[in-house]
């Protein structure tokens, strides 16, 4: 039966509900007889059929590059991360040269796999099917494999995202119990520092590369408890330099790359914080004149969402975003001796039991006008407490 089209639909109505269903991320490649490479975003990828393993994708009969894959003897279906916008963005909006500066591996029959991609699906075109303004294109899987198991892209509500199922979150919750027990262990030490600075000290852990964990959080008399981060939070620019500071310069490149619609001057703000921190250890930020303490308020409500419960694309891209727009000056500076200092906080990594840097110590709601001399005191303080806590986790 072919749609007769009477039906007034208006198109923005139809977008917006259908966005409200999530789809799969793909980019499927392939490389002509001679020998060029052609890569397609998709967001229509979908399991047909077991007998015989068939699957599908949707692209829009305007698509030059579709008319490229046509060409090709096979094509391979990248399954996208959750980590790898950036390519996708990457492949979409150029013309040509898709892969300069992409990393990738040859398929078994030589079609562009895309490092990091969690799965690929070696396919030829078994069917061509018209359906409106796209075709339906069904492929015959001739090889496939999964090669990083992680949560996959998904488009939602008119952009990219992920997510994590709740048996995920509560492997994750298990896992974390070695740093809550090392941090507990160290509770004396960690009061003693809270109490000796008057200021709040907590100690973070990193659940994934997405995320850390409070695991302990305790004030000087008279410092307010719920002044800072929730329990869980984003691991988006600032939050995670004391993890990221340790990793790959590629992983460093992709914790700065999850900073949407900044410019260089901006990324280049905390790639000097991985660096300040490589060189010294810790790392500050310091509080703007006008806004004081408050500067912190849009973190703080941020984190405060992100920890309420399950987020749709779109409230967790809106969650990055306030964390990336805080007033909060995370510029590394010069201290001079002479100087006096609102610091926003003190950040200190922590070693785990094999040695990796996966808990933070860090200090917060500070007291204002602060020596140059303090900052430093407070510095040596606080890298007594991480010997404690190395101590306890080993």
């Amino acid at each position: 039966m072919t749609p007769t089209g009477s039906t007034a639909i208006d198109s923005r109505v139809f977008r917006e509900v259908m966005g409200h269903y999530p789809t799969g991320v793909v980019v499927v490649t392939g490389r002509t007889p001679d020998d060029e490479l052609h890569a397609l975003v998709v967001g229509t990828f979908s399991s047909v059929s077991l007998d015989p393993p068939l699957v599908s994708f949707m692209p829009m009969k305007t698509s030059k590059t579709f008319t490229k894959l046509q060409e090709c003897s096979s094509l391979c279906i990248n399954i996208i991360g959750g980590e790898q916008e950036n390519v996708v963005l990457t492949i979409a909006r150029r013309w040509e040269n898709k892969f300069d500066g992409i990393d990738w591996h040859p398929s078994p029959t030589g079609n562009p796999v895309l490092v990091d991609a969690v799965a690929w699906i070696e396919t030829r075109i078994w069917n061509t099917v018209d359906a409106g303004d796209h075709w339906i294109v069904l492929c015959e899987v001739i090889d496939l494999a999964v090669t990083n198991s992680v949560t996959p892209l998904i488009f939602f509500q008119g952009g990219y995202g992920s997510f994590a199922c709740s048996s995920l979150m509560a492997r994750m919750d298990h896992e974390i119990l070695p740093a809550i027990t090392s941090a507990h262990s160290a509770r004396a030490a960690v009061e003693q520092l809270a109490n000796d600075i008057g200021c709040e000290a907590s100690i973070f852990t990193t659940v994934s590369e997405e995320e850390i964990a409070t695991v302990l959080s305790v004030t000087a008399p008279g410092v307010d408890r719920e002044a800072d981060f929730a329990q869980r939070v984003p691991m988006v620019p600032p939050i995670g330099d004391t993890y990221f500071f340790d990793q790959s310069e590629r992983q460093q490149q992709q914790w700065v790359d999850r900073l949407r619609g900044v410019d260089d001057d901006v990324k280049d703000i905390y790639r000097q914080r991985l660096s300040f921190l490589r060189e010294h250890g810790y790392v500050y930020s310091l509080l703007p004149s006008e806004e004081g303490r408050s500067a912190y308020d849009t973190v703080r409500d941020a984190t405060a969402r992100y920890s309420g419960g399950r987020l749709t694309p779109a409230q967790e891209r809106e969650i990055r975003a306030s964390l990336v727009n805080t007033a909060v000056d995370y510029r590394v500076q010069e201290l001079t001796d002479d100087g006096f200092y609102d610091l926003g906080s003190i950040v200190v990594p922590v070693r785990d039991r094999n040695g990796v840097y996966a808990l933070t110590l860090r200090l917060a709601q500070l007291p204002e006008g602060a020596s140059c001399a303090e900052v430093r005191d407070w510095v040596e303080k606080a890298r007594a407490v991480v010997k404690t806590l190395e101590g306890c986790d080993s």
